[in-house]
């Protein structure tokens, strides 16, 4: 069938703005240090709950209110934040969080821990997925001509998960404080989630030090206009969400944190060792970020984020049926080097089908479905692991996820993006 060009798609001669260059780095700077401290705290949130003798479903149940509340700010993003000012919604996420990282430190009852997580979008998958996020891609396409969009995001993800590594590798942090300042283990958790409120904080700088061109309206106008949504965009955006919130549901049954418990519940694991695995982990998606974008110049965007992920989700399946950590160690960063071979390539894709004005929507949007779906599944996954098996919520994730790239590839296989057109 012949290539279908997707409506309304900007062109690639599309001018960039004034200060493009320095604002993308910004981004990039505010994605590494909120990555690492998400990254930190992902791995070790679940045994320090723990600590505070929560069950293995309150703790899933804290998670999923963390997402709940990141995928209300989610919403607000899509719906609001370009007619008040992406920066100032940046900046305003940014401090949320931070204040929310500060009172799960101090915390100590179940309702005052959950409180916390919810007002401050508590992150327990490793990976950002909130409404920094949404407006961050929404604005990077328009720092880059089209053909450079799916690098940029190569880049974007790349550093993230740089950041990632080093966040996972932080998290040996009160392992370290234990032994050598000889302090208990429920307070060099605590000082390593002020850590983490310190490290969003600082990100708040970078959105500060933006330029006006980030912005969808002029400072100086004073009637904004309603972005008007094209049906046809509404029906590509309904249609892609549908999809993403089955993987989603798939993700969130495997979050970071539940993962963490599971190599520690099953093989005894130290956690300066998870540490170390996670990072490793982060590591290796690194260079895959890259190896999406050239795979994807030579097979496509669809085909990359499809030929890539179905393997993935076998490699979680091995996971399952590992004799020992070592095995189940190898297994997963096989896994990481193809996991996050989509992400840049789907991002570049749904922002390639809509028009500049229309990309906080689409990615807003998708964004959404996918928070609501990781939201619900942790505590989910959470009573699996007690009323059913430890790895149960594995076998979950890689069926869902599988079926999610079957149907991706069935849907979209002919909508290329211009590039590929």
């Amino acid at each position: 069938m012949a290539a279908v060009d997707p409506p309304g798609a900007p062109s690639a001669s599309a001018p960039r703005f004034v200060g493009a260059r320095r604002d993308r780095y910004l981004i990039y700077v505010s994605a590494v240090l909120r990555a690492a401290a998400i990254s930190m705290l992902s791995v070790f949130v679940g045994i320090y709950l723990t600590e505070l003798r929560f069950s293995a479903r309150d703790a899933g149940l804290v998670v999923s209110l963390g997402l709940a509340g990141s995928g209300l700010a989610t919403a607000f993003v899509t719906f609001r934040a370009d007619r008040l000012g992406r920066r100032r919604v940046l900046i305003a996420l940014s401090l949320l969080a931070a204040a929310g990282g500060l009172a799960m430190a101090l915390a100590r009852s179940f309702a005052a821990v959950a409180a916390a997580a919810f007002v401050g979008m508590l992150n327990g998958m490793g990976k950002d997925r909130g409404g920094a996020v949404v407006l961050e891609q929404a604005i990077l396409p328009a720092t880059v001509p089209d053909e450079q969009r799916t690098k940029a995001y190569a880049w974007y993800h790349a550093l993230e998960n740089t950041g990632s590594a080093a966040g996972a590798l932080m998290a040996g942090l009160p392992t370290l404080m234990v032994r050598f300042l000889s302090v208990s283990e429920a307070a060099s958790y605590r000082l390593a989630i002020v850590l983490y409120a310190a490290l969003i904080f600082l990100s708040a700088f970078c959105y500060a030090a933006m330029s006006h061109g980030v912005e969808l309206y002029h400072p100086q106008e004073k009637e904004k206009a309603k972005v008007r949504i094209g049906p046809e965009t509404r029906r590509i955006v309904l249609k892609l969400s549908s999809l993403f919130a089955l993987d989603s549901l798939g993700g969130g049954f495997i979050v970071t944190a539940l993962l963490s418990y599971y190599f520690f519940a099953r093989f005894h694991v130290d956690l300066a060792f998870l540490a170390l695995l996670f990072c490793a982990a982060r590591a290796a998606q690194v260079l895959s970020n890259f190896a999406a974008a050239w795979l994807a110049s030579k097979i496509g965007l669809v085909n990359t984020m499809v030929f890539t992920h179905i393997p993935s989700n076998l490699l979680l399946i091995a996971v399952v049926f590992a004799p020992n950590f070592p095995v189940a160690a190898l297994l997963y960063l096989c896994r990481a080097v193809l996991s996050s071979m989509d992400v840049p390539t789907r991002q570049s894709y749904v922002m390639s089908l809509v028009k500049p004005e229309e990309r906080t929507f689409a990615s807003g949007a998708t964004h959404l479905v996918r928070m609501s779906s990781w939201a619900v599944a942790p505590y989910i996954a959470g009573a699996m692991m007690e009323g059913v098996s430890l790895g149960s919520p594995l076998f979950a994730a890689a069926g869902l996820k599988i079926a999610y790239d079957l149907l991706l590839f069935a849907s979209f296989r002919d909508v290329k993006p211009p590039e590929e057109a």
